[in-house]
């Protein structure tokens, strides 16, 4: 299954200034050689022989406690997956271009005539329990999806190409009819029967089919609607993976120690902590080697780049930082996103004048070491031809800002510009916290905005703790006009799942037939002609541009500081299950 994350919001700019001016040459130089540096580094630590044993201190930086909910099948937020991840391992290993291969978990078959995939887990694949993963255990993840009471955000209209899940799901059936276990609940073979075969299937993070096992023996007793506040997801989690769960501190660590069950050997390490620290601190706590793996926080570069006795490791990831704008509501009874053509952030003009007047290049050159750089689409440039590299994006013009508002109506009356129908126009942006650099950052584009006479003010009057964020921004909160946030993304570069109608991340609302025509095009039959896809990326890109529901922002070199005494950590896709590092590869060297 796609896994599209909530990314927690990563602060750009410093506490100096508010309103940015044009950079320095010197500053500029100095940030195109951080980033050429950036660009050079590799992808994982030399490989060395490992020994046994020694515990590794991961850092996992934050300034708002984890959630807690150890589930594919019901987190939505990064800190969780990282927390999850040396006990978390999906059922498919994958190439370095994210198509599934058969060294891991399980094998995948399919059968484009038949309109099947078969998936077979492997003998030995057994949880931290001893038990053998199951056909059951397989199927299970697309009950907990698909049944309304468990309130999982996962369900997608994408997963309704598999037979009966959408009756399942509508409550018409108590089974999945299309999902068949030839040898029984106990076999380790799952056939899926699909309505329609799709371009994407071959590759991890394609949404159509469920990724990841449940251990039923251990979840069947939790009501569906309970399973997300139960001591088995919340306090006692349990995995396949090279590792099992010694002890939670609520929001705060995790210690994990190996499975001895695990189906690829014993792990190198004893241990793995993984423990919350304020992104405030993790400059010093990378130079005083606190931890033996921690991500760099960009804007902090400059104050961590000669540490000694470090490995840095870069890429730049699958995700992007966006501007949303709320313009309806999601429809629980119909399972749909549904517009409100009288929302006040409907009119065209109003959101491409705000997307003009970010100056996103600007910040991102002075105040990120120059490894952030601003972005011109909603796909990364990451997905090759998919990429359309003639998109403008919005780059910084308030001429064109104002003319676009003052065109649409939105007259000055006073300091501020008035509504259409000349009522006062407040736009209430929400914007989460993070480390020290967030809140001059948002306070910037509220400058910016306040230039071409826009009065936007932030929802409660400061920042929002990231849990109430995805609070308010999940259950469409009256008081949020506007939302700065991000996602990162699956390998498959489908965006069926965050912008269609039946997407419950689809968190602007908004549904339009032409997106919907274009996305139903990306995943059709015909999409199995490379270049006939490519064309419907195309389109569909130039198409959210120009209607700016969403206006993409930002991506940034993500740069790991590693202890020089670690071996097998890897950004590789061939080295991660679905965005999860294999931790069994991991170790101290000898």
């Amino acid at each position: 299954m796609k896994k599209t994350r909530l990314l927690r919001s990563v602060g750009i700019v410093t506490a100096a200034a508010l309103t940015l001016v044009a950079c320095g040459k010197s500053s500029d130089t100095a940030n195109n050689e951080n980033a050429k540096v950036a660009s050079k580094f590799p992808e994982a630590v030399p490989t060395k022989e490992a020994k046994q044993g020694g515990t590794l201190k991961y850092a996992i930086e934050t300034d708002t406690p984890f959630t807690g909910i150890f589930s594919d099948e019901l987190y939505t937020g990064s800190l969780d997956a990282d927390v999850a991840s040396p006990g978390e391992e999906e059922l498919f290993d994958t190439d370095d271009s994210f198509k599934i291969t058969d060294k891991g978990p399980a094998t995948m078959k399919l059968d484009q005539k038949a309109k099947t995939i078969t998936i077979t887990v492997k003998k030995g694949v057994k949880w931290s329990d001893g038990k053998q993963v199951t056909a059951k255990d397989i199927e299970y993840p697309y009950e907990i999806v698909a049944n309304k009471k468990s309130k999982s955000q996962r369900y997608t209209s994408e997963l309704e190409d598999i037979v009966g899940v959408k009756e399942y799901h509508n409550g018409q059936s108590k089974t999945i009819s299309g999902i068949e276990l030839p040898e029984g609940e106990d076999g380790r073979t799952v056939v899926l029967h699909f309505k329609e075969m799709k371009p994407g299937m071959l590759y991890s993070g394609n949404g159509y089919f469920w990724e990841s096992a449940a251990p039923y023996h251990y979840l069947k007793n939790v009501p569906f609607e309970k399973l997300q506040s139960s001591d088995q997801i919340r306090k006692k989690p349990m995995y396949f993976g090279p590792f099992k769960v010694q002890k939670i501190v609520r929001g705060q660590s995790v210690t994990w120690v190996p499975n001895k069950y695990y189906w690829r050997g014993k792990p190198k390490l004893d241990k793995v902590i993984c423990q919350v620290i304020s992104q405030n601190s993790a400059s010093q706590a990378i130079k005083s080697h606190k931890f033996d793996v921690a991500q760099v926080i960009n804007s902090q570069w400059d104050q961590v780049k000669d540490t000694k006795g470090v490995n840095f490791i870069a890429q730049i990831p699958l995700q992007y930082r966006y501007l949303g704008f709320k313009v309806g509501e999601w429809d629980s009874k119909q399972d749909k996103n549904v517009m409100n053509p009288k929302s006040k952030m409907s009119n065209k003009s109003l959101r491409q004048a705000m997307g003009y007047a970010m100056n996103v290049a600007a910040v991102d050159q002075r105040y990120t070491s120059g490894l952030s750089f601003p972005v011109t689409t909603l796909i990364p440039k990451q997905f090759g031809d998919y990429f359309d590299k003639d998109a403008k994006g919005y780059s910084y013009n308030l001429k064109k800002a104002n003319d676009l508002l003052d065109k649409a109506g939105y007259k000055k009356k006073g300091k501020w510009r008035v509504q259409p129908n000349g009522k006062p126009l407040t736009i209430n942006l929400l914007a989460m916290t993070g480390s020290s650099v967030q809140e001059p950052t948002i306070q910037n584009y509220i400058q910016q905005w306040n230039k071409i006479g826009l009065n936007v003010k932030l929802v409660g009057g400061r920042l929002t703790e990231f849990n109430s964020f995805y609070d308010k921004v999940q259950h469409d909160d009256p008081e949020v006009d506007a939302f700065f946030a991000a996602w990162g993304l699956a390998s498959e570069p489908s965006p069926a799942s965050m912008y269609g109608e039946g997407a419950p991340m689809n968190y602007t609302r908004f549904v339009t037939p032409e997106n919907t025509k274009l996305l139903k095009e990306i995943d059709s039959q015909k999409s199995f002609d490379h270049n006939y896809r490519v064309q419907k990326f195309h389109e569909w890109q130039e198409y959210m541009n120009d209607q700016a529901y969403v206006i993409p922002v930002e991506n940034s070199y993500k740069v790991i500081a590693v202890n020089n005494k670690v071996t097998g950590y890897s950004t590789k896709p061939s080295d991660n299950s679905n965005g999860h590092q294999l931790w069994h590869k991991v170790g101290f060297v000898k």
